[in-house]
């Protein structure tokens, strides 16, 4: 069976390894907007602040009066508690040697720009360019689990080109085609446990094309309810695979470079929220998103030129549907500040039956803090701060090409902090 699980562990996880530094649970990442990351995104899609709308909402473009440029970043800096590793409790035997450290997530930041400009009383026009998805994990070439997963990055650029129409005073929809380009490498040490130096690297890439699409309505003149979709997105990653240090034994794989194929499918989201705005001084937001992970309830690969004995291979994640649920408010503390804060509950697609060294991620509270500061009419700076905590996770992961057992307790958190610049013209 060895022939089969170099191949199996890495190529066929490339792209469900999880997000366990950045703000949204799976894949997924939440920092398309610093304004936004402010109320725990509570607000998203019923409230069109500035030109990242586009990623939130794109009938909120409909409320901007003038054209406008937004663009920033958010920054992440994460941290893995691993408790001590032991043989996994299904057999209590066979446990690689080796270190547990943790910092498994350096540090990343992720980009955003919008543009958007009205084109007559109805329609309006916006461009966005963000992150949807995306992963780092990097793990100590020492780690217990190396033979089942050392590095992973795995990230998503999508391009938004959008249209917004205003139905009447009351209700506005829009919709933008997405344009998505991703990019995967990993890297797993698959026989750590016979001390072979043996390793297996992966790259690959793909153009996927959906669609966002939303409405929002002032169902009076306070309160605003939103509603947005974003499509699934089908990839087919063309890529290698590189494995060297392999010793000259059969069933061994051959070293060198073996082109390869991945089906892959993002999954569809959809979130809604409420806004209401009780006076000139405050502002409640409320919201849900629901993201069918269950799109990646197993992943197939297949080799272009087989090999000896098969020709693709699939691996079982058994990811389930999440909700997140998030609240917010905003205080106008005078006509230049704006104050925000958030708590968001974030569910994980993964179980304690199921979660593996790459994607350790568990159910998540998040508390946000953000302001924002109108220097004039023309410019809006706007800053935002987070911090995660997961509940504690259980790995309990079998490498079958060796049999050996690797069990720990993961519990991640991390800090991120933001920064917008809004121009109007």
């Amino acid at each position: 069976m060895i022939k089969h699980a170099w191949f199996k562990t890495t190529l066929a996880v490339a792209v469900a390894s999880a997000s366990c530094q950045l703000m949204a649970n799976g894949l997924a990442i939440n920092e398309q907007s610093v304004s936004g990351m402010g109320t725990g995104f509570a607000g998203r899609s019923s409230s069109a602040q500035d030109a990242s709308t586009v990623f939130g909402n794109p009938a909120g473009m409909s409320r901007l009066d003038r054209a406008e440029i937004s663009g920033g970043f958010a920054a992440i800096k994460a941290s893995t508690d691993i408790d001590a590793a032991s043989p996994n409790p299904a057999t209590g035997t066979n446990l690689v040697q080796g270190t547990n450290k943790g910092d498994i997530a350096p540090e990343a930041a992720v980009p955003f720009a919008y543009y958007v400009r009205p084109l007559n009383d109805k329609w309006h026009f916006g461009l966005g360019l963000y992150v949807p998805f995306g992963v780092i994990s990097d793990y100590e070439s020492t780690s217990q689990g190396r033979d089942l997963g050392l590095y992973s990055k795995v990230q998503v650029m999508t391009l938004q080109p959008t249209l917004s129409y205003r139905i009447n005073d009351r209700v506005a929809v829009g919709f933008g085609p997405t344009i998505n380009k991703i990019d995967g490498k990993l890297t797993s040490n698959p026989i750590a446990v016979l001390g072979s130096p043996a390793e297996v690297n992966i790259k690959g890439d793909d153009i996927g094309y959906g669609f966002n699409a939303g409405i929002l309505v002032d169902i009076t003149d306070r309160l605003a309810w939103g509603f947005t979709y974003h499509s699934k997105v089908e990839y087919e990653l063309e890529g290698r695979i590189r494995n060297t240090g392999f010793p000259p034994v059969a069933p061994m794989p051959a070293n060198g470079s073996h082109k390869a194929t991945l089906d892959f499918t993002s999954p569809e989201s959809a979130d809604t929220s409420v806004t209401y705005k009780a006076n000139d001084k405050w502002t409640l937001y409320a919201g849900a998103t629901w993201t069918r992970w269950s799109q990646l309830d197993s992943i197939v690969a297949e080799l272009k030129q087989p090999l000896p004995g098969f020709s693709e291979v699939s691996e079982d994640l058994n990811w389930d549907d999440t909700w997140s649920y998030a609240i917010g408010v905003a205080y106008q503390l005078n006509p230049s500040w704006v104050l925000r804060s958030g708590f968001t509950l974030d569910e994980s697609p993964t179980s304690n039956a199921d979660r593996t060294v790459r994607i350790p991620v568990s159910n998540r509270k998040i508390v946000s803090l953000g302001a924002g500061w109108n220097i004039d009419q023309d410019w809006t700076l706007d800053f935002a701060y987070a911090y995660l905590r997961e509940s504690k996770g259980r790995v309990n992961q079998t490498n079958h090409a060796t049999g050996t057992q690797y069990a720990a307790e993961y519990r991640n958190s991390a800090h991120g902090a933001g920064v917008q610049v809004t121009h109007r013209f």
